[in-house]
């Protein structure tokens, strides 16, 4: 890139993230019904409500991480986190950063120091999970990306981010240990006991 090229982009993500900014400022000021997860997907507002088998995934995925990597580790369940492309205000399911992660000037986590992102399907929003938000992890350079789809009772696991994707993911049917040794998070995490949806 160019010298110009990088101040275009830079001024692009400043107007990106100051609209984010007023979308959330605005939506916390609505009366958003407890339970329900707000996030912005390529400029589209979604509100979720969290189910119990949604929560009690997401738990797992979270002990998980904190025995591998300990309680003070920084892992966020539903944190706002600014990611490539068009007003995507993400609020992860799961979110581990870099133990060096640090909030940038206008108290952002900023998606360079992303390095594995999990997230548990909700019917209305599966969609987002499989297309736009797998695309803005993979152009963050997002090493790993797993969702679990609870409706299916499996998991995809995604590594390896290349040109704005990533390659086919291994498929993992719940009840199957994945083995997610030699990534980023370096662990085997069981799904026996992952519930499933209908």
């Amino acid at each position: 890139m160019t010298v110009i090229e990088d101040r275009i982009e830079m001024a692009d993500a400043d107007a990106n993230t100051k609209r984010l900014d007023e979308w959330f400022e605005r939506l916390e000021r609505m009366p958003v019904p407890e339970g329900f997860r707000v996030e912005i997907v390529g400029g589209n507002v979604h509100m979720t409500p969290q189910r119990d088998t949604h929560w009690e995934i997401i738990r797992r995925f979270l002990w998980a991480l904190e025995d591998r990597f300990g309680r003070k580790t920084k892992v966020f369940t539903d944190v706002r986190i600014d990611f490539p492309g068009h007003e995507n205000g993400f609020c992860p399911d799961i979110a581990l950063l870099k133990d060096s992660a640090k909030k940038d000037d206008t108290g952002h986590w900023r998606h360079q120091d992303v390095q594995f992102v999990a997230e548990v399907i909700s019917k209305g929003t599966a969609a987002n999970d499989y297309v736009p938000k797998r695309l803005a992890y993979a152009e963050a350079e997002v090493p790993l990306y797993v969702i679990a789809d609870p409706y299916q009772g499996r998991c995809y696991v995604y590594t390896d981010p290349k040109q704005g994707d990533y390659a086919e993911p291994t498929k993992v049917d719940f009840g199957t240990d994945i083995d997610l040794t030699g990534t980023v998070v370096d662990l085997v995490l069981k799904t026996d006991e992952f519930p499933r949806d209908r």
